[in-house]
């Protein structure tokens, strides 16, 4: 059986992706999740041949690493990751190639967390701009392809890799148009999503970093996690 290695459900947003990919693919797999800071954590991670980070996915002799590169490998064996169209395909790929690599202001500024609703105390230039460009990704894309998802009709790879992107939209409050919001909602309500976030907001860990992040630039109205004893 697969195993897909995470970290927490409410900050791992490149552990997200690949696992919400093979939830709505309907793949059978085991994820074992490893807290942040917890010191076993990189050696662990290490040992099994990878990069000390997360996510990973082991197959029998095969291990990978990398969101974007577990994505290409479940392609290899499973239809549905991309679309079929060519032209959909294209777009998908060079979207999902600049989310991985782009964005750095909504990912410093806007930190995901599942569980916690953030009001920002303001929203800088390039924090707009992104944002913006977010946007006008999801507007091109449901425009050009015909939706309800972004490439198409059918859940893929470039919505998996911006299933963090609509957490972060909820969470930080980012206003989008009416277009964007019923995708958002789409996103949302989806199995997958919903489960991600059940079990995060059932986790019983803080990592304080992450928290700290909440508050750099904004303050916290709403924390549905569960109680924790500190």
């Amino acid at each position: 059986m697969k195993t897909l290695y995470i970290a927490n459900r409410n900050y791992s947003s490149w552990s997200l992706r690949p696992w919400l990919m093979m939830r709505e693919l309907g793949l059978d797999f085991h994820d074992h999740l490893i807290p942040f800071g917890q010191q076993e954590a990189w050696q662990a991670y290490r040992d099994l041949g990878g990069s000390g980070k997360v996510p990973m996915l082991v197959d029998g002799n095969r291990v990978v690493w990398d969101s974007l590169a577990i994505l290409e490998t479940l392609a290899e064996d499973h239809a549905g990751v991309w679309p079929k169209d060519g032209e959909a395909r294209a777009w998908a790929r060079s979207a999902c190639a600049e989310m991985h690599s782009g964005f750095a202001t909504l990912r410093d500024i806007c930190t995901m967390n599942v569980g916690v609703t953030v009001q920002l105390n303001t929203v800088p230039e390039p924090l707009e701009r992104d944002i913006e460009r977010v946007i006008a990704l999801w507007q091109q894309g449901l425009a050009s392809f015909g939706g309800p998802f972004l490439a198409g009709d059918s859940f893929t790879a470039v919505d998996a890799f911006f299933a963090p992107v609509v957490f972060r939209f909820r969470g930080y409050q980012l206003k989008a148009p009416e277009d964007c919001q019923q995708y958002l909602q789409r996103m949302l309500s989806l199995p997958g999503m919903r489960e991600w976030e059940r079990l995060a907001l059932e986790e019983p860990w803080r990592d304080p970093a992450h928290e700290d992040d909440l508050t750099r630039y904004g303050h916290i109205v709403e924390d549905r996690r569960i109680a924790i004893e500190r």
